[in-house]
């Protein structure tokens, strides 16, 4: 609100001056040029401002490189990221070099050729020769960009049915995620929102055999070199499963069911030990221990060390709590996956444990003397 208000306050403060600048006008008297066609000077003048807002261009993009380079997402963590990073780098490399010999050419012009008295521009109809450079190259640059995007989508996209993956269901609400396994015979149960009833959060069809094993839980975690293929729905508004670090993303849309698969390279632990991931937290934690210090002078609570995770979030703007819609994500070895999936119960066992219902004292079937015993060890205590 404080940036819009001073925005606000920069137009009204150019419209006054404007205003002003126009009564200064009006109050000169004696030979003012009220001529509206631009003369040498003026075009001049124009010819130089080109050349000053060309030098702002590079200026402030060699500013942006080294100011935020570094926020740039480094090292991937998963197998394919590789590829959509090359991508991108050919990519940025072909823009910035067409954008620096396109704003060159069409500034110096705009100089070279600004209006002088009694100087004619040269009109030509048409020229083949410049028509075949101008549409040929940008067409054949197109074409090989297309033709590696389609190769990195094949790659990325297809999963071949007899892979060795694993199943895992990732459900988008809001304003939260939640993951179910496919358990021990790696395939998922039907599912269905109008199923959705009391610790079934995720409409689990429970008759389904293949449901049986489910596993669901609120912290994603997955096994280093294994591929993962996820299958993600949503239960209200368009959602994006976003995993910036895996270089994956993909929407989840009520009513459907998307896909995606990647394999992580590094566990959490490897990523957090990288040298530029170790550095990155130092300065993160630097800032935040300085924070803390404006906080405890107020008599408020410091901030938490920093510690990296890896985050599941939500890339679309689906309601008020969007921002804070994320799940962490650990990446464990093939061995504590395997140690950290057997000691969660599925989601039959959890919805039975729901459902039993608790003795009630006094009732038929319960030991009514031993609750009258507890009572009397429990008042000669007291005394």
């Amino acid at each position: 609100m404080a940036i819009l208000l001073v925005i606000l306050v920069l137009v009204l403060l150019a419209i006054a001056l404007w205003q002003l600048t126009k009564i200064f006008d009006l109050t000169q008297v004696g030979n003012v040029d009220d001529a509206q066609v631009a003369d040498d000077g003026d075009n001049n003048t124009q010819g130089y401002l080109m050349f000053g807002f060309l030098a702002f261009i590079y200026i402030f993009t060699i500013y942006g490189l080294i100011k935020w380079g570094p926020l740039v997402l480094h090292t991937p963590a998963s197998k394919h990221g590789i590829i959509v990073d090359n991508l991108m780098n050919i990519t940025w490399v072909l823009i910035f070099t067409v954008q620096a010999i396109t704003q060159v050419l069409v500034h110096y012009f705009a100089f070279k050729y600004r209006g002088k008295k009694d100087q004619k521009a040269l009109y030509l109809a048409d020229n083949s020769k410049l028509e075949v450079i101008w549409s040929g190259i940008p067409a054949i640059v197109l074409a090989g960009l297309i033709l590696y995007g389609l190769y990195a989508w094949t790659n990325i996209m297809f999963v071949d049915e007899n892979e060795d993956t694993i199943e895992i269901e990732l459900y988008a609400q809001q304003f939260k995620w939640t993951a179910r396994y496919s358990g021990a015979d790696n395939v998922l149960g039907k599912a269905n929102v109008r199923l959705i009833e009391g610790v079934n959060t995720l409409g689990v069809d429970l008759s389904d055999p293949n449901a049986q094993d489910d596993i669901v839980v609120s912290e994603l975690h997955i096994p280093k070199g294994k591929k993962i293929h996820f299958k993600i729905r949503s239960q209200d508004v368009l959602h994006s499963a976003y995993f910036p670090y895996f270089r994956a993303q993909m929407n989840c849309v009520p009513g459907m069911v998307t896909e995606f698969a990647f394999e992580p390279v590094f566990t959490s632990a490897e990523y957090r030990a990288l040298p530029y991931m170790v550095e990155k937290v130092k300065n993160i934690n630097a800032l935040r221990e300085a924070k803390s210090k404006e906080l405890i002078a107020k008599g408020e609570v410091a901030l938490d060390p920093y510690t990296f995770d890896f985050l599941l979030l939500c890339n679309k703007i689906c309601g008020a709590s969007h921002y804070n819609m994320q799940m962490k994500v650990v990446v464990d070895t093939p061995e504590e996956y395997k140690k950290w999936l057997s000691d969660k119960p599925t989601l039959v066992q959890e919805v039975k444990t729901a459902t039993t219902p608790k003795p009630v004292e006094g009732a038929m079937g319960t030991d009514s003397t031993k609750a009258k015993d507890t009572a009397a060890i429990a008042k000669i205590a007291m005394k």
